[in-house]
């Protein structure tokens, strides 16, 4: 870091590797801002950003970024929460690892560099901008399960944080992304295919659910359009406690309808297309059997 540059407002930006954290740490960067780009791998610096290595389920690793700001930049005025895994699959097959992963990494993360960081926001007087999604405050949907448990959980610990931190005169806000293009969204067909275990009941569905989820890419947003959110909830003298980013609005209008009547639609609408996939399955596994048996003859 240039301490030449500690004039500048500082923002650390956590998943600023690739994605929506580094199209945020450049519109930070391009204003202005001193950037603190962290991610597993140290992101390329450039103007304004200073890239650093850090994992946020590790906290020696992240003391290591508070020490390094503290004596470089000496300050904190927004930090950034970016972090983050994709979580799918059906609850009932998924490993109690693959799910704590994803609370590991989501939610314990969050909550580490938060605390990893809070002296400095604290004699900064910062502000704190927790990345939760969409799926944080509607009801969850199939496969989505170990996903949507980590942003309800980021949800409350934001609300929870806010109503403290407002006693000493800091901001905490929450921005809740709808599908935008990431690495993420761009694999997310196969996160689906992989998501079970061979002979799976859940197969079919997995299946189709990631062809609907795989179809969203097309319409998902351009980074720049979230970036410019989380400016606004980084910067503005008055922020909203919540910033709600290009919400799908099929799911926005699912999640104001009674529970039972959701269920009932969700019933109507996928177990045709989960039947017809299930026997495609079935002749698919039938012509690979009819192949092997072929060859070996």
């Amino acid at each position: 870091m240039d301490t030449a540059e500690s004039g500048k407002p500082v923002v650390v930006v956590t998943g600023a590797g690739g994605g929506l954290g580094a199209a945020t740490a450049a519109l930070y960067a391009e204003r202005g801002w001193q950037v603190v780009a962290v991610d597993l791998r140290a992101p390329a610096g450039g103007a304004g950003i200073t890239g650093l290595a850090a994992d946020v389920t590790d906290s020696a690793s992240l003391e290591t970024v508070a020490d390094r700001v503290r004596a470089e930049l000496g300050r904190i005025d927004v930090l950034i929460t970016f972090a983050g895994v994709l979580g799918i699959g059906p609850l009932a097959e998924s490993g109690p690892e693959k799910i704590q992963r994803v609370l590991d990494v989501n939610v314990m993360g969050t909550v580490s560099t938060v605390h990893a960081l809070w002296e400095l926001l604290r004699e900064s007087g910062g502000r704190v901008v927790l990345i939760s999604s969409e799926t944080g405050p509607q009801h969850a949907m199939p496969m989505n399960g170990p996903y949507a448990m980590s942003k309800h959980a980021v949800e409350a610990y934001g609300d929870a944080l806010r109503r403290e931190l407002m006693f000493l005169g800091m901001d905490v806000v929450l921005v809740q992304p709808g599908p935008f293009r990431t690495g993420m969204t761009a694999a997310i067909l196969r996160n689906f295919q992989e998501s079970t275990r061979p002979g799976s009941p859940f197969a079919a569905m997995a299946s189709v659910m990631g062809e609907m989820a795989a179809g969203q890419d097309g319409v998902a947003g351009d980074p720049s359009v979230l970036a410019e959110a989380v400016w606004a909830a980084g910067t503005a003298s008055r922020p909203r406690h919540r910033y709600a980013v290009k919400w799908d609005l099929g799911r926005r209008l699912l999640d104001l309808l009674p529970v039972p009547v959701v269920d009932k639609a969700l019933t109507l609408a996928l177990a045709g297309k989960i039947n017809a996939r299930k026997l495609e399955l079935r002749r698919e596994a039938a012509d690979a059997r009819r192949a092997m048996s072929e060859v070996a003859d």
